[in-house]
């Protein structure tokens, strides 16, 4: 056992001696679980380094207590891979993040050991908290364990939970601090250095060395062992800063211990659940603080942890990714990333801003050659979106890189902050659209239709890299927020110019423009080229079609549309995105509003449903977005239409 878990075990419980705990996995076990989560991750890609981490600390929390009786909460749930197999998930593991398999993160529908469904960070305290005064008052003693990352600590909903959970003092509530300094990369901000000081201050290291020392000087003696390790914890404690803030939150604080030391660990847990068993005077929750090591046990994990956080497939003997080497375009984070560097040369008002995540945004290359104008604010949308309000009343240009998916965190702050003071605050909006594996906590489905309603909002989709460049330089020319949404993955491969022409404000462009176009295709954003395909093909079956890229969402090109609906009676509108509220509805608000009553408009989308996880190509292709769907759809209604149709507000068929 470490000297930490002696410190804690002894000193704080006063206990003379330790039975010795006949553990329920060996260290073969452990490394079993490691090696499976290595090997499948290699393959299905996934949070290989997060779940890593966490080994003996998931083991040992399921040998202590008592899943599902106790609840375990996995926060953000980027380490609940050994959680997974562990509760009766192992025969299936080999399908996570897989369409029809299991999900890469805790989701209720798919076990009763996973008590709340996570993905987002910081919720695990306030649902924990909540489940737990569930349990109280009905009477139900059983534990309830939130888990929690270092990382996930900076957002401010952890400490909202946390001090609602000071003033409930529910005894039964447990958080474990995973303390490994990181997040997606390393953490930043006065909690981490708070936090961080205390480990790395010399005189704690030589006290805890000392100590170390003289309990194997006396291990076999008992005299005075008890008074003089409660004392020498005392000691440690006192250096170890962080104690005293989560006390200050109303908790009984224990630690730092060695994550990675399974025996530690399950002594250190029992003796938690048992004292709050036995001491029914004890009103305090519990926040026992665990060290781990980010990617612990696969040596390019431990070595790069950020790049191993979340990964695609890779070779488990090297660690390289499986990528195709001999595909030469550009993902579209990596093209927003060069354009703004260029912006950023240019224009010294321009600042850059990340929420814990500059290489999944392409903003470390902005921190290694702007690092005055670069923000890291840590896992905080919502000080983001904020801070970067501040900075936009000062007359600098702030971009604020952030996935769709956690942009919804600060709608509040969008509206209220930027959008109703109409402030030139830019969202740079990666993974807008379906992101793949990840599922349905990460798809960036809801900007769209969210942003739509917010007066003052431009929101624009470049079709390729070459427009997301133009977008990004003229956006520095526009009144009030904008948003520039692009999706998850690699470019088309066009060229970037170095000198990006602007974009006339809500104007869009043609591609293919007959005379008398049978329909009009009407593309946002990445879907372009699958209305140029269904076009192409319509033309072959006799069908003229015209393809308009919209570019903008928000304001909508109305000269373009009302004169297209001159023209022709069908529309189509296809978007990675929502149909209800997004660019479909827009077209059929404006249409509406104008008296287009005669216009047939197809829309393609997503329904009302929570897109499922699989890979980006067959989630289109199973809601239909690809050309073939275009097609077929378009020759049923021909087929179906009669002469004197009124407004069709139509889906495509299944």
């Amino acid at each position: 056992m470490s000297v930490d878990g002696q410190l804690f075990m002894v000193g704080i419980f006063g206990l003379a001696s330790l039975e010795d705990i006949n553990m329920a996995y060996t260290n073969e076990d452990l490394e079993n679980l490691r090696n499976r989560i290595i090997e499948i991750s290699s393959k299905n890609g996934g949070h290989l380094a997060p779940s890593l981490g966490v080994v003996e600390l998931s083991t040992a929390l399921h040998e202590v207590f008592k899943s599902p009786e106790d609840s375990i909460i996995w926060d953000v749930g980027h380490q609940a891979y050994a959680h997974k197999i562990l509760t009766g998930r192992g025969d299936r593991f080999h399908t996570i993040r897989m369409r029809g398999g299991l999900s890469g993160f805790p989701k209720r529908e798919e076990s009763e050991h996973d008590p709340f469904g996570t993905g987002h960070s910081s919720t695990s305290i306030s649902a924990a908290l909540g489940i737990a005064e569930a349990k109280r008052l009905s009477g139900d003693k059983s534990k309830t364990i939130a888990v929690i990352g270092d990382g996930s600590l900076t957002g401010g909903l952890a400490f909202e939970g946390m001090n609602n959970a000071g003033h409930i003092q529910n005894k039964n509530l447990i958080v474990v601090l995973n303390d490994n300094q990181m997040s997606i990369d390393k953490n930043v901000g006065a909690i981490a250095r708070f936090m961080n000081r205390g480990l790395t201050n010399p005189t704690y290291n030589r006290i805890k060395r000392d100590v170390k020392t003289l309990l194997n000087i006396v291990s076999t003696k008992e005299l005075n062992l008890v008074d003089l390790t409660r004392r020498a914890a005392l000691v440690v404690k006192d250096f170890f800063l962080a104690g005293s803030l989560f006390e200050a939150f109303g908790f009984r604080y224990i630690g730092p211990i060695d994550g990675h030391d399974y025996k530690s660990l399950v002594e250190t847990l029992k003796n938690i659940s048992d004292d709050i068993d036995k001491s029914p005077d004890k009103s305090q929750p519990v926040l026992l603080h665990v060290i781990t090591k980010k990617g612990k046990g696969y040596a390019p994990a431990e070595k790069d942890p950020s790049k191993y956080h979340g990964i695609s497939k890779f070779d488990i003997n090297t660690g390289d990714p499986l990528s195709d080497p001999n595909d030469p375009r550009p993902t579209y984070t990596a093209a927003f990333s060069d354009s703004l560097c260029r912006l950023m040369q240019q224009d010294s008002r321009v600042i850059a801003i990340t929420a814990a995540m500059p290489s999944g945004t392409g903003l470390d290359k902005v921190r290694d050659r702007f690092p005055g104008r670069y923000y890291d604010v840590g896992i905080a949308e919502q000080h983001a979106t904020v801070f970067a309000a501040g900075l936009a009343t000062r007359g600098f240009r702030p971009v604020f890189a952030v996935y769709s998916s956690f942009l919804q965190r600060s709608f509040d702050q969008v509206i209220h902050d930027v959008a109703l003071q109409n402030l030139p605050v830019i969202f740079a909006i990666d993974r807008a659209g379906v992101v793949g594996d990840d599922g349905p906590t990460h798809h960036g489905v809801f900007d769209l239709s969210f942003l739509r309603s917010i007066p003052n909002m431009t929101i624009m989709a470049p079709s390729d890299e070459e427009e997301l460049s133009r977008m990004l330089f003229s956006a520095m020319t526009y009144k009030g927020p904008v948003a520039i949404r692009y999706p998850r993955g690699k470019g088309t491969g066009v060229a970037v110019s170095a000198s990006p022409e602007p974009i006339p404000f809500g104007k869009s462009v043609t591609i293919g423009d007959p005379e008398k176009p049978d329909c009009v295709i009407f593309s946002a954003g990445n879907m372009l080229k699958v209305a140029v395909d269904a076009a192409s093909s319509l033309k072959l079956r006799g069908i003229d079609a015209a393809v308009v890229d919209a570019r903008f969402v928000k304001p909508l090109d109305e000269s373009c549309i009302l004169r297209m609906a001159k023209r022709c009676r069908r529309f189509i509108t296809i978007e990675d995105g929502m149909k209800a509220g997004g660019f479909g509805s827009a077209v059929l608000e404006l249409l509406s509003d104008r008296g287009f009553e005669e216009i047939s408009v197809l829309r393609f989308g997503y329904d009302d449903i929570f897109v499922e996880q699989g890979a980006i190509p067959e989630l289109h292709r199973m809601h239909d977005l690809y050309a073939d769907a275009i097609v077929s759809a378009v020759i049923s209604e021909n087929a179906e239409r009669s002469s004197d149709s009124v407004l069709h507000i139509s889906s495509p068929r299944r």
